[in-house]
């Protein structure tokens, strides 16, 4: 038979591409029934587009109620004879309320909002799996023709529900009312079929497996379940990740941006590191560095730290950040530091000769160079002797470290974190970025993650950065030469 009618609607996929506009031309049957055979008249064909977030369905014509009339009795022989093993069959109460109503929507002109009335007196009778698989099918048509939401997600739950759908296309009926109901923001029974549509493994050509997972978190998202949004993207990730794929980089700043308005800690370092370790630009390594220091009241040495890791990335782009980074790196205690910062920012032309608090710093420095450098070898063996206390130890590593002799700044800040009264995070983040200096990436990430409290999210920071500069420098492997082409033909007289 021919298709009668196509009827498409459009709905949305929220946190997935955007729907694009499309008409699906083909109907696919889906399951008869009430006919001298179970696979023909009253056919209900319907056919699910979800790759443009498009539903389409087909109403096949019936065929003349004489017919059916003179079958009814043998169609019900058989129903009753198939019910025990196939979903129950069909009943009188049904049959005398479905043949009529499918024929008045079938008809030319038919108004669905006219036979609503029939189509709610068609639900609760809707009894056995083969009533609900068919009932349902005609009332999610009947939504179709009428554009009423309402009945499609009516229809395709009862359609679920019945456990006849063809296991090919459950996947599918769930994601389409996992749509339905986001569409009226009734996100936990959405959730409820999206997770159905996850379990039987629904794809199209774009929408993947993991795309669903996003979709999950943005459900959560939307109904203030941060935390289980959270999970929902993280598994996201990884499992993009594990299949060898690229993770768009929105997937990351979503994150990022939802733990951020939510100042939920430490889910918001945890993201932003993932995110600048799959995109290291440097405006997205300025991002993390600012959104690390507005969720915390950093200190003069905590800000400088956070300060170095920004000029190592680039991520030094405004005046005022080279204010930051001078201020508090002070021209009288790390001078050659302070001097090499100012030079680079006016290199880049984003420091201005006209910075009177730059300028004056500057001149400082340059002051306190050549003492400050003349006094190393005698802070290096003060620090090293065995009474050497904990203030000059770190005194020597911090100078060590602000003249990029990190060798020696390691062995000190090391030394320093076996001495009472030593603070702990600081010395490891100074140790760490002693490593990371050295080119030691390993040792700094594993330094790193021994820091606890305030420098935390820091030292994520710097533990991106090394990870980023080992997966940098990390050898190429060589390409094996080509084995050398057999000769042609055998060489004469062998």
């Amino acid at each position: 038979m021919g298709v009668s009618d196509i009827v498409t609607i459009y709905t949305s996929l929220r946190g997935l591409e955007a729907a694009q506009r499309s008409t699906f031309q083909e109907a696919t049957p889906m399951i008869s029934l009430l006919s001298r055979t179970r696979t023909s008249s009253l056919a209900l064909a319907l056919a699910l587009a979800t790759g443009s977030a498009v539903v389409a369905t087909a109403i096949m014509p019936a065929e003349a109620s004489a017919q059916r009339a003179r079958d009814r009795d043998r169609d019900r022989d058989r129903d009753a004879a198939a019910a025990e093993s196939d979903g129950g069959g069909y009943g009188d109460e049904f049959r005398a309320i479905y043949v009529p109503l499918d024929e008045a929507l079938k008809a030319e002109g038919a108004s669905v909002a006219a036979l609503r009335p029939q189509i709610d007196a068609l639900i609760p009778v809707l009894n056995t799996n083969d009533e609900k698989i068919a009932g349902g099918g005609l009332i999610f048509n009947a939504g179709i023709s009428g554009s009423d939401r309402s009945l499609q997600l009516q229809g395709m739950e009862i359609m679920l529900a019945s456990g006849k759908v063809p296991a090919e296309q459950v996947g599918r009926y769930n994601f389409i009312a996992y749509q339905l109901l986001n569409e009226q923001d009734d996100y936990t029974r959405a959730r409820h079929y999206l997770q159905g549509a996850i379990d039987n493994n629904f794809t199209t050509a774009t929408i993947s497996a993991p795309d669903l997972r996003i979709a999950m978190a943005e459900s959560f998202f939307s109904s203030n379940d941060l935390t289980a949004g959270f999970e929902y993207l993280e598994d996201a990730i990884a499992e993009r990740k594990a299949l060898g794929l690229a993770v768009e980089e929105q997937w990351y700043r979503r994150g990022v941006t939802m733990a951020y308005e939510n100042e939920i800690v430490p889910t918001v370092y945890e993201f932003t590191a993932l995110w600048i370790a799959a995109y290291p630009s440097s405006d997205n390594w300025r991002d993390a560095v600012n959104l690390t220091r507005n969720l915390n009241e950093f200190e003069g040495g905590e800000i400088l730290d956070l300060f170095r890791l920004s000029r190592r990335v680039g991520a030094l782009q405004d005046a005022s950040d080279f204010d930051y980074y001078v201020e508090a790196a002070d021209p009288r205690r790390l001078p050659k530091e302070v001097k090499d910062v100012i030079t680079e920012g006016m290199a880049s032309g984003v420091v201005s000769d006209n910075n009177l608090f730059i300028s004056e710093a500057l001149t400082i420095a340059n002051g306190r160079i050549a003492s400050d450098r003349a006094d190393l070898p005698a802070l290096e063996r003060d620090a090293m002797a065995g009474s050497a206390g904990l203030r000059t130890v770190m005194a020597a590593g911090n100078a060590f470290l602000s003249y990029d002799e990190f060798g020696k700044a390691a062995g000190f800040f090391q030394r320093a974190l076996g001495m009472p009264g030593v603070n702990t995070a600081e010395a490891l983040t100074r140790l760490g970025i002693s490593q990371v200096g050295s080119g030691d990436y390993a040792a700094a990430r594993t330094t790193f993650a021994q820091v606890q409290g305030k420098r935390l999210p820091i030292a994520q920071l710097w533990t991106a950065y090394a990870t980023q500069m080992e997966a940098a420098s990390a050898p190429v492997a060589p390409v094996a030469p080509a084995a050398p082409a057999a000769p042609a033909t055998m060489p004469a007289g062998s």
